[in-house]
């Protein structure tokens, strides 16, 4: 599988950005799609996820009622809505995937990774 993310940009505080996430290859809808962040000296951290039907997502404390983790299935495309952004949003933003299991959140459980897509915040 691979995994082509592009959404990114620069933005100002309180603005809003979507990323897109397309997967190339097969059975995208049986992966589970998280979404991860990594800002300059700092680990990669979940940001958000979500379940192979879609049914259900996960998000970080961080971002939990100011992103929006959705995905089309038809389309092999996991989307993450940002709004309201912060200057301590800004980071590259990475989308991955797994089979469906524990761990959502743990980085090492994710299989395939797209090449990341650059997020500033402006304050």
């Amino acid at each position: 599988v691979q995994l082509q993310a592009s959404g990114g940009g620069l933005v100002q505080a309180g603005g809003s950005l979507r990323l897109s996430c397309v997967a190339f290859g097969r059975s995208f809808s049986s992966y589970v799609m998280g979404w991860f962040r990594q800002a300059p000296g700092k680990e990669r951290e979940f940001v958000a996820a979500i379940t192979s039907s879609g049914g259900v997502t996960y998000y970080a404390d961080s971002v939990k009622g100011r992103f929006s983790c959705s995905r089309d299935n038809a389309k092999d495309t996991v989307h993450l809505q940002m709004n309201s952004l912060k200057p301590e949003d800004t980071a590259v933003y990475y989308c991955a995937s797994r089979r469906s299991g524990l761990g959502v959140r743990d980085p090492a459980r994710y299989d395939y990774w797209g090449q990341g897509t650059q997020v500033t915040v402006s304050s």
